[in-house]
């Protein structure tokens, strides 16, 4: 992940424990949807954030996507991913932070992340397997 993607971590500062804790959650169980308009407003209410674009790059008439900076949500989605379908869990985790992350930040979000670390994983698991038996039961509705 690039440098420019670690540079929304700080925000969770703003946040105690257990708002860190409820983003991440939301943020993992929002996986197949994205986030409703109610978890974005908690969200930055946690955050001391005015509004939604402080939390997403939107494009305007003078910069696109690709310039805008990433945020905070897609850096802590790509964290938990990681973790989760790469099996990524203690002491490796503190390995997925580059040099620029704060400690604190770094403690706390490897708490977090091998806290939910074996809950995702069997979420993650039987999301597979469901699926797995969805193609099945179409195969055999087709013969």
């Amino acid at each position: 992940m690039e440098g420019s993607l670690w540079s929304h971590l700080p925000l969770l500062l703003r946040s105690n424990l257990d708002s860190v804790e409820y983003i991440l959650q939301a943020l993992w169980r929002t996986r197949k949807t994205g986030l409703d308009a109610a978890d974005r407003h908690i969200i930055l209410q946690m955050l001391e954030l005015q509004n939604d674009s402080d939390l997403d790059p939107v494009p305007n008439q003078n910069s696109s996507l690709l310039k805008s900076p990433i945020n905070l949500l897609v850096c802590l989605r790509m964290l938990i991913r990681r973790c989760v379908y790469e099996n990524v869990n203690g002491d490796e985790i503190q390995k997925l932070f580059p040099g620029e992350v704060l400690p604190e930040l770094q403690r706390l979000l490897t708490l977090l992340l091998q806290k939910f670390h074996r809950e995702w994983r069997e979420d993650a698991f039987r999301d597979q397997s469901e699926t797995s038996n969805g193609h099945l039961s179409q195969d055999a509705n087709v013969v």
